[in-house]
Order: structure tokens, then sequence, then C-alpha cells
């Protein structure tokens, strides 16, 4: 019994330790954005790798969503009669929900696992206490770089993967249920609002936080040689992946009382 307090409160000094670490990274970056000397070079190089790089998944993503969601949006709501529906459920789903959330996942497993791989590799070969020795801030020279062009590119990326879906979904209509493509768009326009496309944004961009943060926290606390950047890559894939599912959650609750 004693024994199984003992771990429970080994558990909790652990979290708050973590938490605590998170925090104090994330004043560092906010920190470190808004004094000198601030590397725009890096952030655009950035931009390209974690932005650029990851256009051709969106695309896919994008596509993938926009005609299975409207075939099988179609054909349960053919059984009611509410084809002429379709348009409007799944423009306002991919708006809100399934652009920013599936492309946010995506992004996690390419992009998060990346970025802990190569920080955990720079943390086990004491490159990062080199920058350290050098009178470089490690914070200010890796992460803050990465972290800005993933707040800049993900909404981009999820606002890309929305596009994509539409027309993924006006083939659909057009070939499966014979919606006019005049009919559809009208009814895209007419149903999506500023901040139904407002609130993808915003969620992408905490996303992109949030993967980040953490994957650079994991990078630089990454130790046991190869071994603990293959564990860390993974823990940061699964964590982030799990911390987008449920800040979804909130986000969209936040919104809803905002604007209903």
């Amino acid at each position: 019994m004693m024994k199984n307090i003992a771990n429970i409160k080994s558990k909790i000094s652990q979290l708050f330790f973590f938490t605590g670490d998170i925090s104090l990274l994330f004043y560092n970056i906010l920190k470190a954005t808004f004094t000198r000397p601030f590397y725009f070079h890096r952030l655009n190089e950035q931009i390209v790798i974690l932005g650029y790089e990851s256009i051709s998944i969106t695309l896919v993503i994008g596509l993938t969503m926009g005609l299975v969601m409207t075939l099988n949006f179609g054909y349960g709501l053919a059984k009611f009669g509410g084809t002429l529906y379709v348009p409007a459920v799944v423009s306002l789903s991919l708006a809100r929900e399934m652009a920013p959330l599936f492309t946010s996942l995506l992004v996690a497993g390419r992009v998060g696992s990346g970025i802990a791989a190569e920080i955990g590799s720079m943390s086990v070969t004491q490159q990062i206490d080199a920058i350290r020795a050098l009178g470089t801030s490690p914070v200010r020279t890796l992460v803050v770089p990465r972290f800005w062009a993933l707040v800049i590119s993900l909404p981009l990326l999820s606002s890309l993967a929305f596009a994509v879906g539409i027309l993924g979904g006006m083939i659909v209509c057009k070939n499966e249920f014979d919606i006019p493509i005049g009919f559809y768009f009208h009814k895209v326009f007419s149903t999506v609002k500023l901040h139904d496309y407002l609130s993808g944004i915003v969620k992408s961009a905490i996303f992109g936080a949030i993967i980040t943060l953490f994957a650079c926290y994991r990078g630089m606390s990454t130790k046991n040689g190869t071994k603990g950047v293959g564990e860390s890559t993974t823990w940061v894939v699964v964590t982030t992946s799990i911390l987008v599912l449920i800040t979804d959650f909130f986000v969209s609750k936040i919104f809803l009382l905002i604007w209903n």
C-alpha cells in the first residue's frame, strides 16, 4: 500500500516538473522572440523545411477527405432525400474540424518526429552543449525558428487542405449525385462563414505551437544515444497527436460559446 502511494506521489511530482519545464521553455521562446538577435534566415529555412515540404501530404489528405466525406455523407443523406445538403455539411466539417485536425495529425507525424530526431541527435552528440559553450542560446537558434515556422505554416497547410477537399467534394457531387457545380459552390460559400474559416486557422496555429513545443522539449532532453533518439521520436508522435485531439475539443467548445 505504501509503495503504491509513493509511486503515485512520484508520478505527480514528475508531472509537475514536466509542466514546469514545458512552461519555462514556452516563456523562453517568447522572450527570445521579442529580444535581439532574431534569426530570420533560420525562420525562412524552417518554413521551407516544415511547411513547403509538407505540401504533398497536405494535398493527399485534403483530396482524400473531400472525396471520402462527400461519398459517405451523400449516400447517407440520400436515404432521407437530403442529397442537396451534402455541399453544406462537407464544407462546414472541413472548415471547422477535418482540415485543421487531420492536417495537424499528419504534420505531427512528419514534422514532430523530424524535429525530435534532429534536435535529439544534436543533444546526444553534445552539439547543444557546444552551442551553449559558444555563448549562444539553443532556444534562440534551434527552437524559436522552428516554433514560429510551424505556427505560420500549419494554418496555410490547413487552408490548402480545405480548398483541395472542397474540390474533391465537387468531383463526387457532380459524378455521383448529379449536383451542378454552380449550385455546389453556392451552397459552400453561403454555408461557411468567416468565423468558420477563422476557427480552423486559429486551431491550426495552436496545434502547430503544441507540436513544436513538445518536439523541441523532448529533443533537447534526449539521452542514451541512438536508442534515446528513437524513444523521443515515438514519444513526440504519440503525445502530440493525443494533445492535438484533446485541445481540439476544448478550442471547439470555446468557439461555439463565442459565436453561437
